[in-house]
């Protein structure tokens, strides 16, 4: 991840909900519960995300059910958990000087 550029809320929720395998309307329904209704991941948003991240090696394809409605399941990578920590880390950075404004 290129140190000046954030992930996005979405991004940052789709690497959370894929920390063990899990397929598209599960994503949505995770990060839905994670932030509680706020954020509603729709099927473009997701799937331009996931390809996205598969290309850069963030997460990678776990399991493809072929026979039924090609139902395939996401898991992140090395690559991905260390992208989520830094910008865990640099949120951290965030809420600490937000901190002088008190």
């Amino acid at each position: 991840m290129d140190k000046n550029s954030p992930l996005t809320e979405a991004l940052f929720y789709i690497l959370l909900a894929v920390r063990k395998p899990n397929y598209g309307y599960g994503i949505i329904q995770d990060v839905l519960e994670m932030t509680k209704g706020r954020l509603s991941l729709g099927p473009g948003t997701l799937y331009g995300a996931i390809n996205s991240m598969v290309s850069k090696g963030w997460i990678t394809l776990y399991s493809e059910d072929k026979e039924s409605r090609k139902k395939k399941e996401y898991l992140i990578s090395d690559t991905g958990r260390q992208v989520f920590k830094e910008e865990v880390k640099r949120l951290e950075e965030l809420v600490s000087n937000s901190k002088q404004m008190e």
